[in-house]
């Protein structure tokens, strides 16, 4: 696409960034005392539309429709934005499995990602059948062993380890084949804070190096085999290892909480966003105010979940999300 079309596209982005939530939104927000409080004052923000239930679901479902009607409404090449409909496509695949060889009848509810390159009834018929050539390339086989490890071992989690390192995987060479640097370097810090994570998340429960490889992905600003074994050894020595590299404040952030380190995690993605804020002539703008927006909603989500649950301020405050603007 030139950068004159992109120029247009960009405008528009500009002016609607003036309608995400700042800091000072959330700080409404959270000082809202009940969830019902909380949807009212997104309603008078214009979140949902007129006919939209007044429930917290239904109304962040609907915003994040929103954002993708609003980004194909800009006319640009959508081939753009493939990587970042994958994480929904692969939940779309584990849930089907799990349909597919649980569940003899048709799809659980509520469990779907609609909006996605192949329908959810589509999916459910792909892996029914077993024909996994129907699927994309860069699916297809982990389908396969996915679908064959929880048919024959039962092993629901081997099989999500096999499919989400599939959808990093997909992530990652996306971003290695993109002409646009944002996508690059989003794919490097998604797929860098996910095997972060997977460290975090297997010393805390035990888990061997030979989980942690099966699972994470390699990538250019960490090493997943020193960053394995430091799991291996224990939280101080992620934190340690995490120090030698781009990802020292997720270090301090493990340290200082679980909370806090969730929270770098989405942080750190915005935070690799944010120059994009003064470009002009590229794409970078609407991929940024597409994570903003992501970002924005799980952010409500967190507050609406929070007030749901009873949780105090402080509580809710420890998890909430950096805005874009």
């Amino acid at each position: 696409m030139s950068s004159t079309k992109y120029t247009y596209a960009v405008a528009r982005i500009r002016a609607l960034e003036t309608t995400l939530f700042t800091s000072s939104v959330i700080e409404q927000l959270l000082a809202c005392s009940t969830e019902k409080q909380c949807l009212q004052l997104l309603q008078e923000k214009g979140w949902g539309d007129t006919d939209t239930p007044a429930n917290a679901e239904a109304i962040l479902d609907r915003e994040q429709e929103k954002t993708w009607e609003t980004i194909r409404d800009m006319k640009v090449d959508m081939s753009v934005f493939d990587v970042f409909s994958y994480p929904n496509l692969f939940h779309n695949l584990k849930a089907a499995i799990k349909d597919a060889c649980i569940s003899k009848e048709g799809r659980t509810m509520k469990i779907y990602y609609e909006d996605t390159a192949i329908p959810p009834e589509e999916m459910l018929d792909i892996i029914r059948s077993k024909d996994f050539s129907r699927l994309p390339e860069y699916m297809s086989e982990a389908a396969r062993e996915a679908y064959e490890t929880l048919l024959h071992t039962g092993d629901g989690q081997l099989c999500d380890v096999i499919v989400d390192k599939a959808a990093l995987e997909a992530v990652y060479q996306a971003g290695e084949r993109a002409k646009d640097s944002i996508i690059k370097e989003y794919a490097e810090s998604m797929v860098a804070v996910a095997d972060i994570k997977i460290a975090v998340r297997s010393q805390k429960t035990a888990k061997t190096m030979e989980f942690m490889k099966r699972a994470m992905v390699p990538c250019k600003t960490l090493s997943v085999d020193r960053l394995a074994k430091a799991a291996v050894q224990g939280m101080g020595a992620i934190v340690e290892y995490l120090e030698s590299t781009v990802y020292a404040n997720g270090a301090a952030a493990i340290a200082e909480s679980p909370s806090a380190f969730e929270r770098w995690c989405d942080n750190r993605i915005i935070h690799t966003m944010q120059p994009q804020k003064y470009e002009a002539f590229s794409v970078g703008p609407l991929v940024a105010y597409l994570l903003a927006r992501e970002n924005e909603i799980k952010t409500v989500r967190i507050i609406l979940s929070g007030k749901q649950n009873g949780f105090s301020e402080e509580a809710i405050r420890e998890r909430v999300r950096e805005m874009y603007v």
